[in-house]
């Protein structure tokens, strides 16, 4: 079918089985004047084991995405159409592509999505850990200070936490996650959509503590925490003094510490915060 000219797509390409490149992600792959890929050679073994033939490969990753903004906003004002894929799975999913949507955004160039494979919603999807509602983290920082922090955010908010993390530093990640969070139901996602596809469940503790080596590309789901848990009232009282200090009417305020904590309502929150005040 014809392409829509000119437009950015951002297709999402297969984890790893190739039936599950859809029929559209298809024809615009083939039709697209320049494909935008991290790793071109990569992209091109993708193309071969797909059956596909790219008009052209420009590589577009982490390092030089701002540099090249400007070129393919030229190439769509120009009439190109260009199409930004990823390794695997969805674009922009930790991956780049941001600074590019937003500039074609602002631009009042068009953008449209190819949905498909995704593995933060296919590790979602089968490993039995509530699906909603989810944070999904990307990766997350290298230092283990940074991790414990990133996770501590979430410590007393009911989401379910979706990462990707390298095989290599898998057990210090799930070890920082058990400190910040408290011993919760987790799933370690590995290799989606391939023959050696495995979904490993348990607690934090066990899974911490398991020094088997995960091969492949890994997806972590850890659960939120339990709906009868409540968060005690010095860390409440530590919440409003954070939220006052950020500023608002006192309801809003409440509604705001209400969300990040366990057990409270905004109204409970409020009152509390009015009886302080009394003091």
């Amino acid at each position: 079918m014809p392409l829509t000219s000119p437009r950015l797509w951002v297709v999402a390409t297969p984890l790893g089985n190739p039936g599950d490149l859809s029929p559209r992600a298809k024809d615009i792959l083939q039709q697209a004047d320049v494909v935008l890929a991290e790793d071109t050679r990569r992209a091109g073994l993708l193309f071969q084991r797909l059956g596909l033939k790219a008009k052209g490969f420009v590589s577009f990753f982490e390092h030089n995405e701002e540099g090249r903004v400007q070129s393919v906003v030229n190439w769509l004002e120009s009439g190109k159409d260009v199409a930004l894929i990823s390794d695997a799975g969805t674009p922009l999913l930790s991956d780049p592509g941001y600074r590019l949507v937003r500039a074609c955004r602002e631009k009042g160039l068009d953008v449209s999505p190819v949905p498909g494979p995704s593995a933060p919603m296919a590790a979602l999807s089968a490993c039995g850990l509530p699906p909603y509602p989810y944070t999904f983290l990307g990766f997350l920082p290298r230092s283990d200070k940074a991790v414990k922090s990133t996770l501590g955010e979430f410590a007393h908010i009911r989401t379910t936490l979706v990462f990707f993390e390298r095989k290599s530093r898998l057990q210090s990640t799930l070890g920082l996650a058990l400190e910040a969070l408290g011993n919760r139901p987790c799933a370690i996602c590995r290799e989606l959509t391939k023959e050696h596809e495995e979904f490993i469940l348990g607690k934090l503790d066990e899974m911490a503590g398991d020094e088997r080596e995960y091969l492949g590309e890994i997806t972590v789901v850890i659960a939120p925490p339990d709906r009868d848990e409540k968060l005690d009232e010095d860390a409440l009282d530590e919440l409003i003094a954070e939220e006052s200090e950020a500023g608002g009417k006192p309801k809003a305020i409440a509604r705001r510490v209400a969300d990040r904590s366990l057990g409270w309502t905004a109204k409970a929150v409020y009152e509390r915060m009015a009886a302080q005040k009394e003091k």
